[in-house]
């Protein structure tokens, strides 16, 4: 792989403008211009400062060695056209944060898309210690409502916001049969607590929107985030059947409730977990339903994929 390769990726994996490149490498003392960063990732010139590279990879957010390992890389041999091929650096992980996150929705294209016009430059620097979601179905069994409570940490500085994104909607036939909870066509911000609402997108069934604490945090720092979902387009024309969480990044604890309306309760009701939004469901158990009309799941060490749970009406 070949440095400009290397570094587009990142770029991309990163979701910063080159402009914010620019900017938090000034804070950290290196002046590097926007048209230099652009002729490093076209190919039309290379850094000679290793230093300068080390403070681009902890810009990027990408581990060490992924973009000083290409530095050191001998030059096409001459007379051979193109010489031997550079080998990737082992300190490249074996999936991009960008194409983890991506593999988990019906399109991954759409999702890019719509979540490449949010910051997420410091997504991959937040330790995810707990998430604990509230899903409550109204009593006409369509209508919901999404609570939800982050504990992150940060593993390294200068981390301001978090990028949430939710499945609210159904995107194209050809997505998988179950439709997550309210298949409402968008989703709105209903409160935030702990921190402010950023930019929000939405579009292909899905919610994406930034949470901005209430301080920048340093390395070892916590945030606690709040917030409530709520559908703000047409309702599904059947109640739904399951909720879920994607993981695209570990999880130390996870925890979902489920609130059935009094009186609308399922016949019986499931935790399960999944691979991708094609793989099949692996069930892990039927779930009690107790007096308060609820459901729960509690799951520790959550790596990657779909954790949710799901339930028979009849």
């Amino acid at each position: 792989m070949e440095f400009a390769v290397a570094l587009r990726q990142a770029v991309q994996a990163s979701g910063l403008t080159l402009e914010r490149i620019r900017h938090r490498l000034g804070r950290r003392g290196v002046a590097v211009s926007v048209a230099t960063l652009s002729y490093w990732q076209r190919g039309r010139s290379r850094p000679r400062s290793r230093a300068t590279v080390a403070t681009l990879e902890e810009v990027l957010g990408v581990p060490p060695g992924t973009l000083t390992g290409l530095l050191d890389g001998a030059a096409p041999a001459p007379g051979v056209p193109g010489g031997a091929p550079p080998t990737a650096p082992s300190a490249l992980p074996p999936m991009t944060p960008a194409a983890s996150a991506s593999e988990l929705w019906p399109d991954p294209r759409r999702y890019a898309a719509l979540v490449g016009q949010l910051d997420r430059s410091g997504d991959h620097r937040l330790e995810r210690l707990g998430v604990h979601d509230v899903y409550r179905l109204g009593a006409d069994g369509r209508s919901w409502t999404l609570s939800v409570r982050a504990v992150l940490r940060a593993a390294g500085d200068d981390i301001d916001r978090v990028v949430c994104v939710h499945r609210t909607g159904p995107a194209d036939p050809a997505d998988e049969p179950a439709e997550p909870p309210g298949d409402a066509a968008t989703a709105e911000l209903a409160a935030v607590r702990y921190c402010r609402p950023g930019r929000v997108r939405a579009g292909g069934g899905l919610t994406a929107f930034e949470l901005v604490f209430d301080r920048v945090l340093a390395a070892g720092d916590t945030a606690v985030v709040e917030y409530d979902l709520r559908p703000s387009g047409p309702r599904p024309p059947g109640p739904p059947d399951g909720y879920d969480r994607r993981f695209s990044r570990p999880v130390h604890d996870y925890v979902a409730v489920v609130e059935f309306a009094a009186g609308r309760l399922p016949a019986r009701c499931y935790g399960f977990t999944a691979d991708g939004p094609g793989a099949p469901r692996r069930r892990f158990g039927e779930l009690w339903i107790g007096t308060s009309g609820s459901a729960n799941i509690a799951v520790g060490a959550v790596r990657h994929g779909i954790v949710g749970i799901e339930w028979e009406w009849q």
